[in-house]
Order: structure tokens, then sequence, then C-alpha cells
């Protein structure tokens, strides 16, 4: 008999990683994974973070650990996957959610910089965002997916967080009248988050087609909009745009990563998940 449609999605017995653990949507993420059965290891630039959210998921049983990790630091990322094999043994589930934001992130470079226009945009900024968005996956990618071919039955599961702004451009008419609590600059998104996005994908599709005979699969999930306190005008010029007229919240994406760390999508890689509300249908 074929196994129960909803047991698909159980992860009992599987040790995931999730980098930028403890933020908006990286703490959702942890929640989602303990839930479906599986012991995770909270990794956040702010450690404290880490471990705070590793005590809470550990109210009931222990089932997290937390972790400092730059994921910039190839050191770093190494001693993360060694404290994820100290404290649970293996590693199955690679979740690459860390990035450089100023809004919702656990980075913060200089709002003036972060979101300067392009014609303006400095390299250091640039630079920052390459390493975190971008070469901090390949590194983060690196470890774990020598771990998991290491072990007794090699194999896993890599999901890279992506953008609709790694699909299709920004619009930046969304901004149009918006307040700003920053004096010197006003909201945007830059380029130096679409273009590292967009990039995120074709990394994905590397490495789905480079470990597919190794049984590891690399999906990307690509999330848009979640609602974080925004600006009212900010939030009415998304409406408008969005076909479903809302923004998500911000645990409306832990069904589809369960579905993509999980055998539910057994038959799957190299492929992304946009979730949003329909802005990239039209």
């Amino acid at each position: 008999m074929h196994e129960f449609a909803p047991d698909l999605f159980r992860l009992d017995g599987r040790v995931a990683l999730v980098t930028g653990g403890a933020g908006l949507l990286g703490r959702r993420y942890c929640e989602a994974l303990v839930q479906a059965g599986a012991r995770v290891v909270v990794a956040d630039l702010d450690a404290q973070r880490a471990h705070a959210l590793a005590s809470e998921l550990n109210a009931d049983h222990s089932c997290a650990a937390g972790c400092g990790l730059d994921v910039t630091d190839s050191r770093s990322v190494s001693d993360c996957v060694e404290s994820a094999i100290a404290a649970f043994g293996r590693l199955d589930i690679l979740v690459n959610n860390a990035a450089l934001t100023v809004r919702g992130g656990s980075e913060t470079p200089k709002p003036a910089d972060y979101f300067a226009p392009f014609e303006e945009y400095s390299l250091e900024v640039w630079n920052s965002a390459l390493q975190t968005n971008l070469t901090g996956m390949l590194l983060c990618a690196q470890a774990a997916g020598k771990q998991m071919l290491r072990q007794a039955s090699p194999g896993g599961v890599v999901v890279n967080i992506s953008s609709t702004y790694g699909v299709v451009a920004p619009d930046q008419r969304l901004y149009d009248g918006v307040k700003t609590p920053y004096a010197d600059t006003g909201f945007n998104t830059p380029v130096s988050y679409a273009v590292t996005k967009t990039a995120v994908l074709g990394l994905t599709r590397y490495l789905a087609t480079y470990w597919a005979s190794k049984n590891i699969r690399v999906n990307a999930l690509t999330p848009h909009g979640v609602f974080d306190n925004h600006d009212e005008t900010f939030v009415r010029n998304f409406v408008y745009r969005s076909p479903m007229g809302r923004m998500a919240r911000n645990d409306e994406y832990r069904g589809a990563l369960l579905f993509l760390v999980s055998d539910a999508s057994s038959y799957m890689t190299g492929a992304n998940l946009i979730v949003d509300g329909g802005w990239t249908a039209w």
C-alpha cells in the first residue's frame, strides 16, 4: 500500500539547518520543520536570537539547537555544520534563507547606502549583498552537501530562498508617497537584492543537475510581500498591484517549505516554487 498522503510531509528522524533562522520568515520555517518531526539547527548571524528561538522550540522536547552563523565566512559555515552533527548526528535538509536586507533582516547596512539609487549605489554594499545572498548560499551548500554525501545513506534536500524580484523586475511605484523613518533616503528595492535573488535561481538549477545522481534534491522557494508593519501607503500600493489584494502573512510559506523538503516533492528538483499571491501572473 502507498504511504498515507499526509505522511509524505513528515520529517521524523531528519535534521535541518536553517540559515537566517531567527528572522521574520526563518523562525516560521524552523517552527514548521519541528512540527513536522524534524530536529532543527537555528543558525543566525545574531547568535543570541538563534539560541533564544532554539530554547522556545525545545519547550516540549529536545528538537532544536542554536548556532551563530556568518554565511560569508567559510570557517563559520563549517563550524555550524559540525555543530549540527555534534547535536543530532547527521544533516538531511538545508534551508538557505539568510539574506542581506535592512527591513526584516538581521544584517543592517546604513539605509542611505542600501536604498541608494542605482546611479549612486556603492560597490561596498553591492559586494556585501553578493557575499551574503549568493556566496553565502554557495558556502552553505558546499558544507551541507559534503556532509550529505558522506553519510551512510547519502542524500538530502536543499531549498534556496529567492524572491519574486528574482523572477520579475521590482515595481518601484510601490514606494510612491511612502513615509520613511530615515531622513536621508526613501524605500525601494535595491539593485543588490534583485540581482542576487535572480542569481539564486541559477545556482539552484546548477546544483540540482550537479547532484541529481547523488540523491540530493535542490529547489528554490520564491516568497513575496510579507507584512511587517509596513507604512499604510505602501500597503495600499501593494494591494492595488496584487491579484489577491493583500500582503502575505509570515506563516503562509510553511506549507510550501514542508512540501519542498519532504517526500511530497520526491520527484522535483531544479524547480522554483513561486508563492506570491499571483504577483507574477500579470
